[in-house]
């Protein structure tokens, strides 16, 4: 996952005050930082380069072949933002990589192999859900169901993500998008945090099938979710 920042070096900043993350050196020309929780990767910060854009967190789904996997997004009804083209700043190797809509208009990456991945998930100050709020739960099924097929949960595998009606937290006229959690070990201190470092609470706390969340913005307006387990 990546946020598409204005300003990177705020957002280093709110985010090294709220979860302890380190960065690396800015990657490549465009800026990109990674950063690191334990010295495992947990996300990326990207330099805005269109304005217009949205201030977001983006989920990027792992493949082996972004052409084919964006073909089919197609076929199915959405539509690509960003066609798959060559991403070498956040990894070893160079890598396809593409922004894609659903049908309903949430935005999501893809990422071949050899671009950064988590490494450390499911810790405080990691990656520990992807929420997708549509207004269609029963066609976001079918077209994830359709497009992942049983790459979603294999044997054993623990889900990392899940799928709500907008209405259930957010009102009705918020677009359908994916929201990134991160865990935290107590909300109540996590959410203090949020407000020194000047970001703010978009959703109250509630309680979820999966946990304890909150919903905020950081300090230039990209949403994310707490989550207490």
């Amino acid at each position: 996952m990546d946020a598409q920042l204005p300003d990177v070096a705020a957002g280093r900043r709110f985010y090294g005050g709220l979860f302890g993350w380190a960065f690396d050196a800015p990657a490549g020309p465009s800026g990109a930082v990674l950063a690191r929780l334990g010295g495992e990767p947990v996300a990326a910060l990207v330099p805005k380069t269109d304005g217009r854009m949205p201030t977001v967190w983006t989920v990027y789904f792992a493949t082996a072949d972004a052409g084919a996997l964006a073909a089919r997004i197609e076929a199915r009804g959405g539509q690509l933002v960003t066609a798959p083209h060559p991403a070498t700043d956040l990894g070893a190797h160079p890598a396809l990589t593409a922004l894609a809509a659903d049908p309903q208009g949430a935005v999501f990456g893809l990422r071949e192999p050899g671009a950064a991945g988590f490494g450390g998930r499911r810790v405080p100050g990691g990656f520990a859900w992807a929420e997708l709020y549509t207004r269609d739960t029963e066609a976001a099924d079918a077209f994830y169901g359709d497009l992942f097929h049983a790459a979603l949960f294999g044997p054993g595998a623990a889900p990392d993500f899940g799928r709500a009606a907008v209405t259930e937290v957010f009102p009705a006229e918020m677009p359908p998008h994916f929201l990134v959690h991160f865990r935290v070990a107590d909300r109540a201190a996590a959410l203090e945090r949020v407000a020194r470092l000047g970001g703010r609470v978009q959703a109250p706390p509630f309680e979820a099938s999966y946990g304890r969340v909150a919903v905020v913005t950081d300090d230039q307006g990209a949403s994310f979710a707490l989550l207490e387990r």
